[in-house]
């Protein structure tokens, strides 16, 4: 069995008492408490059971509390997956987005998903599936909406002489009707 890890000697028992009196975070409070005990004589085991932990979990706090001081027991956040798509290709498909498809060039007349997933795969050679791509659409603050398709030769002023231009006959219905002459 190997020896303790020792803890730094910038601190002691008072110290870290203090420091959990101020600390606003509960597990840092909890950290600090169990490395004061072993500061004022405990052994690890008995430490361990003050903070409600194994020994493992108490070693692994005196690590990160000698290489970065009452600041290294606050809970850290994941760093999280690496994102599929980078800065660059993440503009290189807004802008492609953008500009829309060319239907000749593309096969297609507007973006779905499965077209820019195809598109992805093809010029940036990432594998992305369509749910995926659809977060990270959402937070390139794209969302899922499309126009209507409008015909290339559609003339704008030929369809207002179709439009309707009589005035709708309006009549009261019977149930106001008969309410009335009663």
């Amino acid at each position: 069995m190997s020896a303790p890890l020792k803890l730094r000697s910038d601190f002691s028992a008072a110290d870290l008492h203090c420091l959990a009196r101020s600390s606003e975070d509960s597990d840092q409070t909890r950290r600090l408490l169990t490395l004061a005990t072993i500061y004022d004589g405990a052994t690890r085991a008995q430490a361990a059971r003050i903070g409600g932990v194994g020994v493992q979990i108490v070693r692994d706090w005196v690590v990160r509390f000698n290489e970065f001081g009452p600041d290294g027991l606050i809970n850290r956040l994941a760093p999280g997956k690496v994102p599929l798509l980078n800065t660059a290709q993440r503009e290189a498909l807004a802008d492609v987005i953008e500009k829309g498809p060319t239907p000749y060039l593309d096969g297609v007349v507007r973006w779905r998903l499965v077209d820019l997933s195809a598109w992805i795969l093809e010029n940036l050679s990432v594998v992305i599936s369509v749910k995926t791509l659809s977060k990270v659409l959402r937070s390139m603050n794209y969302r899922k909406l499309s126009t209507r398709p409008k015909h290339f030769k559609q003339d704008a002023d030929l369809m207002d002489s179709f439009k309707k231009t009589s005035q709708p006959v309006w009549r009261k219905s019977r149930s106001t009707l008969k309410s009335a002459a009663k």
